[in-house]
């Protein structure tokens, strides 16, 4: 079943590199709409509404590895941020101390 929507060993770059290339927000609607779905045939204990906020995340998270201006076309047409960052760009610093805090939880 999670096989319908995306191969069955999708890497994440996979699933979420297509997301970054996204101009419209009717492609936007469409694409989130098919990883929710994905995230909901292989863990079908979860909600809608859970499922779309792990993708938005998700989606979210991805756009770190892309320039501020891809991100922030992403963060509006998803309506989503990175989930570590919010809207904010951070410098390169930054955003190295933020990652080690977080692994030092």
């Amino acid at each position: 079943m999670c096989e319908d929507a995306f191969p069955k060993e999708v890497t994440i770059g996979e699933k979420y590199g297509p997301a970054m290339e996204i101009r419209t927000k009717e492609e936007a609607a469409e694409y989130l709409m098919k990883c929710i779905n994905h995230t909901m045939d292989c863990r079908p204990e979860l909600s809608i509404d859970e499922a779309r906020k792990i993708e938005l995340e998700n989606i979210g998270y991805y756009t770190g590895y892309y320039d501020p201006q891809t991100a922030e076309r992403v963060y509006k047409l998803f309506k989503t941020e990175h989930p570590l960052f919010g809207r904010v760009w951070p410098s390169p610093e930054k955003a190295f101390e933020m990652g080690k805090r977080v692994a030092n939880r």
